[in-house]
């Protein structure tokens, strides 16, 4: 079998009204698509994407710099293709757009391998479940009010979960106790509530929110500092009761290796399109299962299925739902677990609706 055409398509999805974090300003998703084509008809598919679309025509033409390497292989030798990729953008570096370009490509070939199998993928790399933990994380946003929060997080128990995540980090941290309060009474202690500061505060500071947030029994805090501040995670860690989570915004295990090496982070969160795909999660989540440490993925919950069946110490998988649209099969939750499909490769496919509606040039 050859790799016989490589095409990309972008799209921009937009969101119902704008939201909000600590550091995000968010009204859209734009996305490059990606299919890899076979000369047997089989086609990987997977996807890259940027807040708003921002820039989204650069990754885009990263992506497609990599075709002369793509075209005439043999779609399994996906490790090595990988590993020519690497070497070419050694004098543009390994972060950025060249690693999500990266990323795309590899996880479209492991999704062509394991359709070529005609197993699921999380079954191609090894199988350790079927179903996995997951949290609703596409709401209780810091931009909504209390009443809009407190109706969403019974609309995410009405929809299956048992677990979900509010976005803290506003300039008033007596303001983002009193919403976790009001959340935790809102829902019962038998729902397991998270708390995301997208890097909001200084140690001192996430310290002190997180001293008046340990009453609430948080299931963790989340990036409560600047990523690069490993000694402020560190000083937070030792200094609370409630485990740190942190390492979407890292790149490769170059990036995650100091994180585990300085005590940064209770839970792992490495996202696929910052990681480089499924080769290199793989090998971040068995550097992180060295120490016992373990790993939640980070967005791209449809592809993140594959390494949660597969993955002994991935104990969930992030559940947001703006890139629901971009396929033909949906996810169901129930009583907070996702059942991973047992469709061959990734087991979900782009929509060509999808793609009509929301194309752009």
């Amino acid at each position: 079998m050859k790799i016989t055409g490589v095409k990309t398509r972008i799209v921009d999805l937009p969101f119902e009204k704008p939201i909000a974090t600590s550091i995000h300003d968010m009204r859209s998703v734009g996305c490059v698509m990606l299919f890899i084509e076979t000369n047997e008809g089989l086609t990987g598919e997977s996807y890259a994407f940027t807040l708003n679309a921002l820039r989204i025509k650069a990754f885009n033409e990263m992506i497609s710099g990599f075709n002369h390497l793509l075209l005439g292989k043999d779609p399994t030798l996906v490790t090595g293709i990988s590993e020519t990729i690497w070497r070419e953008i050694n004098p543009t570096g390994y972060q950025g757009l060249t690693i999500s370009a990266l990323s795309t490509i590899n996880t479209a070939l492991w999704d062509l391998v394991a359709k070529i199998a005609n197993l699921p993928l999380y079954r191609v790399f090894g199988a350790c479940r079927e179903t996995v933990k997951t949290y609703a994380s596409g709401g209780l946003w810091l931009s909504q009010s209390i009443d809009e929060m407190v109706a969403e997080a019974h609309d995410f128990i009405d929809q299956g979960f048992r677990s979900m995540k509010i976005r803290v980090g506003s300039q008033d941290i007596l303001r983002d106790v009193e919403r976790v309060r009001i959340l935790r009474e809102a829902v019962g202690p038998d729902i397991e509530l998270l708390a995301d500061a997208n890097q909001a505060f200084t140690a001192k500071q996430a310290i002190r929110l997180g001293r008046h947030l340990e009453d609430f029994n948080l299931g963790w805090l989340e990036e409560p500092v600047n990523v690069n501040d490993l000694k402020g995670h560190t000083d937070v860690r030792r200094a609370l009761d409630i485990p740190i989570a942190t390492g979407e915004t890292v790149y490769t295990r170059y990036g995650i290796r100091p994180l585990i090496q300085q005590s940064c982070a209770d839970i792992l969160m490495p996202d696929l399109q910052r990681i480089g795909g499924f080769t290199e999660m793989q090998r971040v989540c068995a550097l992180a299962a060295t120490f016992d440490t373990p790993v939640s993925t980070h967005i791209f919950t449809e592809q993140s299925l594959s390494i949660a069946g597969s993955t002994p110490n991935c104990i969930s998988v992030e559940h947001i739902p703006w890139f629901s649209s971009l396929f033909n099969e949906t996810i169901t939750i129930e009583n907070g677990y996702i059942t991973i499909p047992e469709r061959p490769g990734i087991g979900f496919t782009f929509s060509q609706d999808t793609i009509n509606r929301y194309h752009i040039d």
